[in-house]
């Protein structure tokens, strides 16, 4: 967080074997693409595999491989890439065209007894021989098993940017697979209200899906309802799409706070260039410790100077000021070789050029969104799999026979069918005891749902005084509500100083409230740069909260991130 303080102040080896399987009568030189540099050195964790060759192992060496695929799988939560032709030391040797096709059909064979499906990203000559036996080949290969637990893979992406930047008609391009008409015509199907139709402004958020197949292929609405985008899919992208307009700035940080999104695309738009607030904006983004993506947009608008003019500024200004490093993605090879380094280089911003109009850089939208990982360890996933339940409601909905559905994102544990759980807090700080009718995830029943995924719950029976920001958590827990919690801040900007008394409203996961400074420890008054300990208190009601969430404060242009460190729950019999 240092780095952020001060951007809103003004001022293997070779496989066994001598035979290899019967070569396809077809194989040939044809889309084999050109030369490519060395590899970095193998990484020991992670989901990238380094193989010389796979020529007719033997059973246990096979057995071995399948074994060490199914690490690498979920080392990659069930994407896994392999680069075929490499040394453990990342020299691209490269292999023979018939080596390199009884790689492939030994890699085939591996997925097949995972249940895992194998795709070839790219083939690249290494060294081109006279003869198609004398050229060496290097190819880079795409494993993808979705859990036997779960429908599909999960990836969720938050669009921010500036009014008019684009975002939702980008958004409207990929889910609907029609071209913008030039007037906005995309962007009519991510509007909620009457009044966004009318502006032409998101003030609301919104929620739209796209799929990707096991070849990779895009399945949106264009293939049917969502439910048909979820079973032709192996990887599902939920887009969340978030207003940009200032007025709607608490609504924007409540989706990215409450929604945990594994991306943030920032959405620029070229016409009008990187301008100041846009900087802020996009300062804001980065600060937030989320894996960040920069897309501009209307580059069908501007010449080619003025284009290269903004990606130029906005990478200075990632690379100068937000301590990122920013490079540019023109084409599926910058795409792959962002993929493959994104786990060791967590600073690393690609920049991308889109026109939702003439669908220039669209392909490379889509391939980033189809290789794109969440975050997330293994080690991180079992620990947070591991603990009690907790679920955060953002969205409450009523149907016929009084059935309440619950959306939100489950934020730890493991919850099934029939689980009891408890709900609350209510107004008056006190839990409700609740059954789980029916589990839903991506709009598909499900029986069980794992920590970092979005559902939705019924409850099976209308309950009253429900809000947004309550949580269902296990009995175990044994939670209760608080009105004063404790947190370490950082100050990003304010014009004058904070002291005792502010008012802001504060952002913890789906918590948000308007909230008072009623103690600054050590100090009385804090300005833009400074950090704190301080002590806040619930205006409106109280709120369940843990140790260790982070928040996002934010009142007018005064912003602020932090870290709860102390909670204060209240007993029932002294609430005010």
């Amino acid at each position: 967080m240092d780095s952020f303080i001060s951007l809103f102040d003004p001022g293997t080896s070779d496989e066994p074997g001598a035979s290899t399987f019967e070569e396809d009568n077809n194989n040939n030189n044809e889309g084999l693409g050109e030369m490519i540099h060395d590899l970095p050195p193998e990484p020991q964790l992670g989901n990238i595999e380094y193989k010389l060759k796979l020529v007719n192992p033997s059973r246990q060496r096979f057995e071995h491989l399948v074994t060490q695929m199914n690490w690498r799988l979920r080392e990659g939560q069930g994407e896994a890439i392999y680069e075929l032709g490499v040394e453990d030391c990342g020299r691209l040797k490269g292999i023979s065209v018939e080596d390199m096709a009884s790689s492939l059909k030994t890699l085939n064979e591996m997925g097949k007894k995972l249940g895992a499906t194998v795709s070839v990203l790219r083939e690249s000559v290494v060294n081109s021989g006279v003869t198609k036996r004398s050229t060496r080949v290097v190819a880079e290969v795409l494993i993808r098993k979705v859990p036997d637990d779960q429908p599909s893979l999960e990836l969720r992406v938050a669009v921010m940017g500036m009014e008019n930047s684009g975002k939702s008609t980008m958004l409207g391009v990929l889910t609907q697979g029609e071209l913008d008409d030039g007037h906005g015509m995309a962007r009519l199907n991510m509007f909620r209200h009457l009044h966004e139709i009318q502006t032409g402004r998101t003030s609301s958020i919104s929620h739209e899906m796209i799929g990707f197949d096991t070849e990779g292929r895009i399945i949106n609405y264009q293939e049917g309802s969502p439910d048909t985008i979820c079973e032709m899919s192996s990887k599902v992208v939920t887009l969340i799409d978030l207003a940009g307009h200032s007025k709607y700035l608490r609504t924007t940080l409540h989706g990215i706070t409450g929604y945990s999104p594994h991306y943030i695309f920032f959405v620029i738009s070229a016409s009008q260039g990187f301008t100041k607030v846009t900087m802020d904006h996009l300062a804001l983004a980065a600060a937030l410790q989320i894996s960040l993506v920069v897309v501009i947009t209307k580059m069908d608008l501007v010449s080619e100077e003025k284009l290269d003019a903004t990606v130029e500024n906005v990478m200075e200004y990632l690379c100068g000021i937000c301590h990122k490093e920013a490079y540019r993605i023109g084409n599926e090879d910058d795409v792959i070789n962002f993929v493959r380094n994104q786990h060791s280089n967590e600073n690393d911003v690609p920049v991308l050029c889109l026109s939702s109009v003439t669908g220039a850089g669209l392909d490379v939208v889509t391939k980033l969104l189809h290789f794109m990982q969440p975050g997330l360890t293994p080690n991180d996933r079992e620990r947070m799999e591991k603990e009690l339940p907790v679920f955060q409601i953002d969205e409450i909905f009523s149907i016929p026979q009084k059935r309440i559905i619950l959306g939100g994102l489950l934020k730890q544990g493991v919850i099934k069918e029939r689980t009891p759980l408890l709900l609350g807090p209510f107004y008056d700080g006190t839990f409700l005891p609740v059954c789980i009718s029916t589990i839903r995830r991506h709009k598909t029943p499900c029986l069980i749902a794992k920590a970092g995924q979005s559902i939705s719950l019924s409850l099976g029976t209308d309950i009253k005084g429900l809000r947004k920001g309550m949580v269902l958590v296990s009995p175990q827990l044994m939670p209760k509500a608080t009105y004063y919690f404790q947190a370490s801040i950082s100050v990003l900007f304010h014009s004058t100083a904070i002291s005792k008394g502010f008012q802001t409203t504060v952002h913890i996961g789906n918590v948000r409230q308007t909230t008072k400074i009623e103690e600054i420890l050590s100090v009385s008054r804090i300005a833009t740069n400074d950090r704190a300990v301080v002590l806040f208190r619930f205006i409106k009601h109280p709120e369940f909260i843990q140790v260790g969430s982070q928040l996002l404060f934010r009142d007018g242009s005064t912003k602020g991130l932090g870290t709860v460190t102390d909670v204060f729950p209240i007993e029932i019999a002294s609430l005010p």
